[in-house]
């Protein structure tokens, strides 16, 4: 969805978001036809590359801001919004569900701020307030070939500064672990609101073929990261975090209106919850739940440590006390062997000594017998 007030260059930057001509001389844009009532009007669009097809769906706002009194102009936009939520909750709660529920949720909102370098209008702020909690919001300066490099980041910074004055919650990049992604998400975090440029044009310049805007002091390329983030822009949208706005559209918004839908078709009883609150309550008694597990884990674990331990040390004390005990008996195995052979030694030496002080016999003749 692109909002913002006539003449901010809607229509152009969306023919060189998706490069393509979804507005032309047939079919001008909404800030070309003599009639300019505030409708949402859609317009459906298919994206092939490398072999992937892409459908999606553009819806434009025109006449928004354009009154002498805008008040409540935001309305029929709020009704869009709320009205595809409730077309995929009918389709979600029927009895026979289809597998595949067509999609016509609005996922991003490109939320278009006039290049003034002065901050946001009442009307921005305004409007951003009533629908940053039913859509992904990505703020965006037009026109920021208006403006040079030090105003236009002096305009983001109060830009920035007003949203989170008024507690505007704009889509957040997700945080991720790895580093090399983490450098990306820090990348587009300091360029939001991302300052971009449209083009309808198509320049030759050298070789190459460019969507610029040509001036006497030169070209504003639009896909030139130092001319403006059109070009980052477009990445993150079709690219790299498509399908997180999916998935931020679908567990925050979509739920909170789900829950909102559901909470009022309820019967008016003092004492029955809403399903906030009951869903509140199951994530309490679900963290209750999961702290007393996590000690009685840690109660069965110190448990067993503490046995283990115990085992071990009944194991350490039964091994040096066989130790012992084969040391002692080694040891008086030794002392007997040493006693007995001394015993030996002095029977021996005894023996040797009575040998000695025998009288030698001389040996008889033997007699001869003829």
């Amino acid at each position: 969805m692109v909002v913002g007030e006539s003449g901010l260059g809607k229509s152009t930057l969306t023919n060189s978001l998706f490069l393509t001509d979804v507005y032309s001389d047939e079919y001008p844009g909404p800030s070309q036809r003599v009639k300019k009532t505030l409708e949402v009007q859609k317009t459906a669009l298919s994206i092939t590359e490398n072999g992937i097809k892409l459908n999606l769906t553009v819806v434009d706002t025109p006449g928004f801001g354009d009154n002498v009194n805008n008040d409540k102009c935001w309305d029929p936009i709020q009704s869009y919004i709320d009205q595809q939520y409730d077309n995929y909750l009918n389709q979600e709660s029927r009895v026979n569900r289809p597998v595949h529920i067509h999609d016509t949720r609005v996922h991003v909102c490109l939320y278009f701020i006039a290049p003034s370098g002065h901050g946001l209008k009442p009307l921005d702020i305004e409007f951003m307030r009533r629908l940053h909690e039913k859509v992904n919001i990505v703020p965006l300066i037009a026109k920021a070939d208006t403006m040079t490099p030090d105003e236009c980041h002096d305009f983001k910074k109060e830009i920035l500064r007003e949203i989170q004055m008024h507690n505007i919650n704009i889509y957040e990049f997700p945080d991720v672990s790895d580093e090399e992604e983490n450098r990306l998400q820090k990348k587009l975090k300091q360029r939001v609101p991302f300052a971009v440029i449209g083009s309808n044009v198509v320049l030759q310049i050298n070789d190459r073929r460019i969507r610029a805007r040509q001036y006497p002091w030169g070209i504003a390329e639009v896909e030139n990261e130092e001319h403006c983030d059109f070009k980052i822009l477009r990445d993150m949208l079709i690219r790299t975090h498509m399908q997180d706005l999916i998935d931020v559209t679908s567990s925050v918004h979509y739920e909170n209106f789900r829950a909102k839908k559901l909470a009022g078709v309820m019967p008016k009883n003092p004492s029955a919850k809403s399903p906030i609150e009951q869903m509140n309550e199951e994530k309490r008694e679900h963290r209750l739940k999961m702290k007393k597990m996590e000690k009685e884990m840690e109660t069965v674990f110190d448990t067993k440590v503490s046995e283990k331990r115990s085992k071990l040390k009944q194991s350490e004390q039964e091994l040096m006390r066989k130790h012992e005990q084969q040391k002692k008996k080694y040891e008086t195995d030794l002392a007997e062997l040493e006693q007995r052979r001394r015993e030996f030694e002095r029977e021996r030496d005894e023996w040797e000594e009575r040998q000695k002080s025998l009288p030698q016999q001389k040996p008889k003749k033997e007699r001869k017998f003829f």
